[in-house]
């Protein structure tokens, strides 16, 4: 096996806790691009949602956004494949999320729209404050969201909640499957549940990309930590997950190897004979 892509999750992965990259994560990245391997971004935001730190990245060709609703070409800024919720869908949804104790947003032509009485309450419902500022950056607060939604008719991207109460969200999450047993159901971070599509997952993605590429996806190397990689972790040639991973996503990975603060995907690309 040699490694000809490497599919990285950003926050909790390849993003340490001050949402940067480590001199060794990216030393190690550096080697592996110039040795051909194609580094390949994988995220639950949209392109320009993507910290600079990493759009900025020389060695970035392609990269796999909003969970796998978009794979884009940065070099040619075009989007390769896309798979998204109808807004009839996207409706059905907002339906379920009104009788929820949540605030919530979409993803729509790869941007965030949330309500206007949901963006202002956002300081209550997220208090993590990179996430926090992240959040009121990504998302152009609209009145009457729903409304606006309708009258819009696009396809969304990915709808997306957050949630104070970590048991109601502890018993969302089932029901939510439940209820759309065809869209894909992940989460992010710890007080989030985001659904896409559902063949809009980092699995697939991944897939589209080797087909496009004409590599072999067992040559492949994932990197993730939350619930929202598993199908990349489980596609890829090796899947690996950082310790401060979760935990059942953890018993699924082929390696597990250090956290995002202790260069862990410097570690095990070193391991595997990548860099």
């Amino acid at each position: 096996m040699a490694i000809q892509i490497i599919l990285l999750d950003l926050d909790g992965t390849l993003l340490n806790s001050q949402k940067q990259i480590s001199p060794a994560n990216y030393a190690a990245l550096e080697r592996a691009a110039a040795a051909g391997v194609h580094v390949v971004p994988s995220t639950g935001r949209f392109y320009d949602g993507m910290p600079q730190v990493v759009r900025s990245l020389p060695f970035v060709r392609y990269a796999i956004t909003i969970n796998g609703a978009q794979i884009y070409d940065v070099r040619e800024r075009r989007v390769l494949h896309s798979a998204q919720l109808s807004w009839k869908q996207a409706e059905a949804v907002y339906d379920v999320l009104d009788t929820l104790p949540v605030i919530y947003d979409c993803f729509m032509d790869g941007w965030g729209y949330m309500d206007i009485q949901f963006y202002q309450r956002i300081d209550a419902f997220i208090t993590d404050p990179r996430v926090n500022q992240m959040v009121k950056t990504l998302r152009h607060p609209v009145e009457d969201f729903r409304g606006y939604m309708r009258r819009q008719k696009r396809p969304v991207q990915k709808v997306q909640m957050f949630f104070r109460d970590m048991d109601r969200r502890a018993e969302a999450f089932p029901r939510l499957i439940e209820r759309f047993p065809d869209l894909a159901v992940t989460s992010s971070i710890t007080n989030n549940i985001e659904l896409n599509e559902r063949h809009a997952n980092k699995g697939e993605a991944l897939a589209f990309l080797c087909r496009h590429l004409g590599v072999d996806i067992r040559d492949t190397i994932a990197f993730g930590d939350g619930s929202n990689d598993r199908t990349m972790i489980e596609a890829a040639g090796v899947g690996v997950v950082m310790a401060n991973g979760d935990a059942a996503l953890r018993a699924a990975a082929d390696y597990v190897t250090a956290s995002n603060d202790e260069d862990g995907v410097a570690r095990a690309l070193e391991r595997f004979g990548v860099c």
